[in-house]
This record gives structure tokens, C-alpha cells and sequence, in this order.
């Protein structure tokens, strides 16, 4: 055996020691296929957070390496300690509540969404070290959990629908519609799926990956897909955004609302998302428990926490982490090679952004109608386990948001098992729990 050899030999010996990857039927291969993936259907966030931040006012440039520097934090975190495929990174909803709602909508400071950001990551900090959210998830009735998938499933398609604009909100009707598919970017999402259709049918290794690359390429001549002027770039610096929230603020009874909205969302959509990628990548026991949950929870409770401290709020586990998953990625790590990447992009902006959201769109909408076909599992003879599956499925298409979804479901559970009688059916502790998430539909969630 040559030096070379050897030392690969040992470099695989220790990976595999530290990431199990025998153990998960996986190797480095794969593992790093799916991390590249993971990267690609989460990069159009490079751009989504900091166009929402900057909305609100904040530094666009900032926002955007900082964006990258919490990615890195929290998926390599996730990474060595959880052993999970997850990523870590700013989700929509709490980036639009900060730069949207409540800075152009509610005439409150970026600063102070931050603040109540950074407050509602100490709760889940909090709850995390006392084990409460593990509590929470065992109180789960099993045919919730099943619903999950396919609640999320519909997010993630959804999302990926509206990303290749295939699917557009009616102003006018105040509901959904079809978009112009002859459009530029509905053709290269269009193209990206034929790729992914014939590549998964024919069982090709890291096929959703070359559907994004071949989407992206697509793109250039229909003039979706902008070639950078310069390949390399120096970040911003984040001092504009870094150490600037607002915790006093954060506390006022005003921000009450919108704690406990950011608190009650990225709590369900966490919950959510471990189980369902979790059951994506074979890592759920028969009970649809995912072994181990309060590490990532640890995890993206102490990525909450911080990130706001370095202007980006509620870090929490992607959803577009199923797309490594669909790849093959089953150990931590497919993190630490997303991770990699994003740590890239710090000097690589340009090529970040050269790929089109228009061109992920194809991994969302094909890894979301696979998550979706968990809801055949749910038991729809018994009405009082499918109404509040449905409840869950619906409210997350309404309204834009899985969290808001579980949490209906939820509440929902509990209000139908109790009229019709069967109250033995429900724990105690989800009678409790109730309590809350209705507080959280009537002040926050209501049409005002």
C-alpha cells in the first residue's frame, strides 16, 4: 500500500467512526453527493433572507455575509455533534416577520425583531436543556406525525411551484392560480423536472443534482441563469447588522405577540422538520421517533439564539434538507459538505447567486410530492384521526407555513377527540399544550 493509500485509508477509518456511515448503509460518496445537494436546494436562500432583511432596512451586503456565516455555524454544529443531514439556516417566516411585518407593517425596528428573535431561541434554549421538548414530541399522537410528512411535503412543493412561478397568489381572488408557464423561468423548471423524471426512473446516482446543474445551464440562454461578471468576490463585512438587536425592546408588551409567534412556528417547524427528513433518510424508529432528537433540538436552539446576535433570526433545521436526504445522505456528514460550500460562497457570492431559485425548483416540487405520500398512511375511516391530518394539510397550504399548520393540527386534534367523546384518547399534557397554541391563533394567526 503507498503513503497515498494509507492515508486515505485512515481519513476513511475515522469517518467512518465518527458518522457511522457502515451502520446507515451510506459512504463518503454519497454522502458528499448529498451535501452538494442539500447546498444547491437551499442556496436560493443566500439571496431570499437578505432581499427580506433588507426590505426592513437593513444592509443588503451585510445581511448576505451574514447570512453565510450562520449556515456555516449551525450545519457544521449540526453536523458533528446531532450526526444528522440536516442543515441549519434562517427560515422564510422569521425573516419575513423581522423585515416585513414588523418593520414596514408594524413600524418595528430590525433591531427589535432581532430581539425578540434572540428571546424566543433562549425559551427553546431553556426547554431544550430541561427536556421539555422532547416531552412535547412523545405527547404527539402518532397519526399527527404521520400527517407531518405530507403537511410538509405540500410545503415544499409549494415552495418550489411558487419559486419556478408556476403557481402565483390571485390578487384579485385572494387565492392561488396557475402561472404562465411559457414564461422563461416556468421552462427551466420545466426542464430541471424532465431531467430529474428521467434520471430517478432510470436510478441514477445523484440525479436531483444534475437536474439542478442541467436546469441552471438551461437557464442561460432563456436568460434565467445570469453568468457572473467576476467568479470571486471579498464579503461584506457584517458590522452593520452584527450586535445590533434590540432585547429591551424585544420585552415590551407590544413585541408579546410576535414573541410567541416566532416562539410557537419555529418550535413546530423544527419538531417538524427532524421527523420528517428524519423518516426521509430511514433514521425514525417504529414509533416515528427520530433516536437522539434533543441534540439537533440543542442544536438549532443554540442557533437561534446566536444568529440573531449576528443579524440573521430564527436559524432553525431546513426543510431543503430533504434534498440530500432524497440523495442519499444519511449522517452528518452531507452537513459538514453543505457546510463546506456555503463557507465557499463567502468568496464565491457571485456564483452563489448565478444559480436561479427557478432551477432548485425542480429537487423542492419532486422530494415534496414524495414526502406528501405519507398521508396515505392516515386512518381516514376514523374522522377523528383525519379531520385534524386534513386540518394540518390545509392550514399549512393557507397559510403559508408548517409551523402554523402542526400547531392547527394539533389544536385541532385535542378540540374534535374531546367533542366526540374520547378523551382518554388525548394526554393530558396536549390538553395543556392546547392552551397555548389557541392564544397563538387568536392573537396572531386571526385576520385582523
Amino acid at each position: 500500500m503507498s503513503m497515498t493509500e494509507a492515508t486515505v485509508a485512515r481519513q476513511s477509518g475515522w469517518l467512518e467512526r465518527r458518522f457511522a456511515l457502515d451502520a446507515r448503509g451510506t459512504s463518503v460518496r454519497t454522502e458528499t453527493i448529498a451535501g452538494i445537494t442539500s447546498f444547491l436546494a437551499a442556496a436560493y436562500l443566500l439571496v431570499v433572507i437578505p432581499s427580506l432583511l433588507s426590505t426592513g432596512g437593513m444592509e443588503r451586503g451585510a445581511a448576505t455575509t451574514a447570512t453565510i456565516v450562520v449556515f456555516v455555524l449551525g450545519t457544521v454544529l449540526m453536523g458533528l455533534y446531532a450526526n444528522l443531514p440536516f442543515l441549519v439556516g434562517p427560515g422564510i417566516g422569521g425573516s419575513v416577520i423581522v423585515g416585513v411585518t414588523l418593520a414596514t407593517t408594524e413600524h418595528i425596528g430590525w433591531q427589535t425583531g432581532l430581539g425578540i428573535a434572540c428571546v424566543s431561541g433562549m425559551l427553546f434554549l431553556v426547554l431544550t436543556l430541561l427536556g421539555a421538548r422532547s416531552v412535547v414530541m412523545q405527547l404527539i399522537p402518532v397519526q399527527i406525525k404521520l400527517g407531518l410528512g405530507a403537511s410538509i411535503g405540500l410545503f415544499v412543493t409549494m415552495l418550489g411551484l411558487r419559486n419556478a412561478g408556476m403557481v402565483v397568489a390571485n390578487a384579485k381572488t385572494n387565492a392561488l392560480a396557475l402561472g404562465d408557464f411559457s414564461r422563461p423561468g416556468a421552462l427551466v423548471t420545466l426542464i430541471g423536472l424532465a431531467v430529474a423524471v428521467v434520471l430517478q426512473a432510470r436510478k441514477v446516482p445523484g440525479a436531483i443534482l444534475i437536474a439542478i446543474l442541467a436546469a441552471a445551464g438551461a437557464g442561460v440562454p432563456l436568460g434565467v441563469t445570469h453568468l457572473p461578471a467576476s467568479f470571486v468576490a471579498l464579503p461584506h463585512s457584517i458590522a452593520p447588522v452584527a450586535f445590533k438587536l434590540d432585547i429591551g425592546g424585544a420585552l415590551s408588551v407590544a413585541a408579546a405577540p410576535y414573541l410567541f409567534a416566532f416562539f410557537a412556528a419555529e418550535f413546530f417547524s423544527t419538531l417538524g422538520t427532524a421527523l420528517a427528513v428524519g423518516a426521509k433518510a430511514n433514521l425514525l424508529d417504529e414509533k416515528g421517533n427520530l433516536p437522539n432528537i434533543n441534540r439537533p433540538f440543542l442544536v438549532d436552539s443554540i442557533a437561534a439564539t446566536l444568529g440573531p446576535v449576528l443579524g440573521i433570526p430564527a436559524l432553525t433545521a431546513l426543510v431543503e434538507s430533504a434534498a440530500g436526504a432524497e440523495a442519499g445522505g444519511r449522517s452528518g456528514l452531507s452537513s459538514l459538505a453543505a457546510a463546506a460550500l456555503f463557507a465557499a460562497m463567502l468568496l464565491f457570492v457571485p456564483v452563489a447567486l448565478a444559480i436561479p431559485k427557478e432551477a432548485t425548483a425542480p429537487a423542492l416540487i419532486l422530494i415534496g410530492l414524495s414526502m406528501f405520500a405519507t398521508i396515505r398512511q392516515t386512518r381516514f375511516e376514523d374522522f377523528t384521526d383525519a379531520l385534524p391530518v386534513m386540518t394540518m394539510v390545509l392550514l399549512t397550504l393557507m397559510s403559508n407555513s408548517f409551523g402554523t399548520g402542526i400547531a392547527g393540527g394539533l389544536l385541532c386534534y385535542v378540540l374534535v377527540k374531546l367533542l366526540a367523546g374520547r378523551w382518554r384518547e388525548v394526554p393530558w399534557g396536549l390538553v395543556v399544550l392546547a392552551m397555548p397554541l389557541g392564544y397563538y391563533f387568536w392573537t396572531v394567526v386571526k385576520p385582523h
